[in-house]
Formats: structure tokens, C-alpha cells, sequence
């Protein structure tokens, strides 16, 4: 019996092995699921581009936007486990949609197997340049002495969260008035209409360039680089203060182990790739690449912070 056994582990670690040398054996579909043009999109087709390189298989890039992601999210959770049909996930995806939505066509937790973080981008608080606030507790300071208005890109949007969990850590009362897309939420801080607003770097950029917004505070851990000048959030007055938006490639639950490694393995070498990361830092972008237990344990702290947050401001999408 014990004989038989040990054969029997000895055949399945064989097996193993020889999967993960052989995959991939055939084309691989990443599936973004946002509109192309937008960040999971240019991830998603400069990532397939190097693995293909790398592991000698097609990388096929697939746009399947709606609800929030949840759209493309449940084509790749209903997929075959087997390591050919991957999902560029955004952090919505995993940690704030199934908080947001009263029903999900999965579930976040159970349905994706996680392979590598790929990319984060931290937020940050920015305010019309002629607003009477220098620095953050300036801004504080004029928020509790009178009401002020964000723009976001609509509800349950990082742009929304990212406020809204500032809001929890300092006690400080702000006015939502969501719009369409960020582009309509800068646009309605230049025309006045409302006061300030929390978004990626890519998205303010340009305008805080040109003067017309400033920067306040960084929601990370450490200054970036293009904003070397600016504190992160924690430094200017709310310790350990931190918000980014992030995306990871996942593959369906149950996907065999050695894929999984293969993949993150894989996908870390690439952007390790000094080209990549100067090319997705002018984007305001880290290119992370780690293991798929690092980001399990991330995807599990990033729930239960946002679930607290959209519980406690009550937000709830139809």
C-alpha cells in the first residue's frame, strides 16, 4: 500500500512537472475587460506582446468591456481552467464590484486564481489652482469651514473611492457630484463647478502642468517621479494613508499550479524590463511582477479595507 502510494505522488509530481514545461502549448487569450485605449488595454496588449516572445505561443488580446468589468471578468471565471484564458483584472474587479453591486455573476473570491499584480498606479487629492488651499491641512482646514464639491467619474468609481476613503481617515465632509467619464470630472473642476477631485496621475497631468490644478498629496507610500515636489498623503498630515488603482492577470479558478507559476514567473521577467518600466512610469504606472500568493494576500486586504469604506458611506450601485 505504501508502496502503491508513493508511486502514485511520484507520477502526480511527474505530471506536474511535465505540464509546467510544456505550457503553453497553444495561443493564450488575455481578455481586457474595458474599453480599448484605457490602461487594462495597453497592459494587456504590451504584456501579451513580451510573453509571446518569451514562451513562443500567440497572446491574443480580447476587449469585453461592461458593468464595471464584470462583464469580461465572467467570460474568463466561466473559461476552462487549463491556463489558456486570462483576465486583466482591475482592482474593482476583485475587491470593490461585489460591495457595489447587489448581485455578481461570480464570485470574486472563489472564481480567479491569482497570477501577478502587473501595474499600479496611485491616486491623487488635486484642487483647482485657485482655490485658497497651499498644502493639505490647508485644504482640511477649508473643507470643514465650508462646503466643497468633488467630481468623480461616476458612483463606485476609484475616482469616488479613493475620496470617499479619505474622507473615512480624516472626518473631513465633502459634496459628490459624479460624471460620466474623468474627463467630464476635470473639466467640470476648471469651469468651477466643483473644488477638487481624486484620480490617476494620466488623468491630471496635463492640467497640473499647465497650472490649472495642484497637487496636494500623493496616495502612496512613497513620492513619485513625476511629482517629486508633491508629499504623499501620509506625510502631509493622515498616517499610513494610501490609494492606487492596480491591475493583475488572473486565470480561472483551478487552473493547474504550474501554469500559475510559469505565468507569474513569466510575466515578472518582462517587466523587469527596463524599456517597460520607463515607458509605463510617463503613464504614471509601477510595474509590480510578483507571486501569486503576494497578490492573494493584497486582493484580501484590499476587500476588507474598500468593503469597509462603501459600507460605512452607504453606496450601492443598481
Amino acid at each position: 500500500m505504501k508502496i502503491r502510494i508513493s508511486l502514485a505522488l511520484l507520477g502526480l509530481m511527474l505530471a506536474t512537472q511535465v505540464l509546467g514545461q510544456a505550457y503553453p502549448s497553444r495561443p493564450v487569450k488575455i481578455v481586457a475587460p474595458f474599453a480599448p485605449g484605457g490602461l487594462a488595454d495597453v497592459l494587456s496588449r504590451t504584456l501579451g506582446e513580451r510573453l509571446q516572445k518569451q514562451l513562443g505561443q500567440p497572446f491574443v488580446i480580447e476587449n469585453r468591456p461592461g458593468a464595471g468589468g464584470n462583464v469580461g471578468a465572467d467570460f474568463v471565471a466561466r473559461s476552462d481552467p487549463d491556463g489558456y484564458t486570462l483576465l486583466m483584472s482591475s482592482a474593482g474587479i476583485l475587491t470593490i464590484n461585489e460591495f457595489l453591486y447587489p448581485q455578481m455573476p461570480f464570485d470574486p473570491a472563489s472564481a480567479f486564481a491569482p497570477v501577478s499584480v502587473v501595474a499600479d498606479m496611485p491616486m491623487l487629492l488635486v484642487v483647482r489652482s485657485d482655490l485658497p488651499a497651499r498644502d493639505l491641512r490647508e485644504f482640511m482646514a477649508l473643507a470643514k469651514g465650508q462646503p466643497l464639491f468633488f467630481g468623480s467619474p461616476g458612483y463606485g468609481t476609484t475616482g469616488h473611492l479613493g475620496m470617499e476613503l479619505f474622507m473615512h481617515a480624516t472626518g473631513v465632509k465633502l459634496q459628490h457630484v459624479p460624471y460620466k467619464s474623468a474627463a467630464e470630472a476635470v473639466q467640470a473642476a476648471l469651469a468651477g463647478q466643483t473644488h477638487c477631485m481624486f484620480d490617476n496621475p494620466p488623468t491630471v497631468m496635463a492640467q497640473i502642468r499647465a497650472g490649472a490644478l495642484r497637487p496636494l498629496g500623493v496616495a502612496a507610500k512613497g513620492r513619485i517621479p513625476q511629482l517629486e515636489g508633491v508629499p504623499t498623503i501620509a506625510e502631509a498630515g493622515v498616517p499610513g494613508f494610501e490609494a492606487s488603482s492596480w491591475f493583475g492577470l488572473v486565470a480561472p479558478a483551478r487552473t493547474p499550479r504550474p501554469a500559475l507559476e510559469r505565468l507569474a514567473a513569466e510575466t515578472a521577467r518582462s517587466l523587469r524590463d527596463p524599456e517597460m518600466q520607463g515607458r509605463f512610469e510617463k503613464l504614471g504606472a509601477r510595474l509590480v511582477g510578483n507571486t501569486p500568493a503576494e497578490f492573494a494576500a493584497l486582493v484580501e486586504a484590499e476587500r476588507k479595507r474598500w468593503g469597509e469604506v462603501i459600507r460605512a458611506a452607504g453606496i450601492k450601485l443598481q
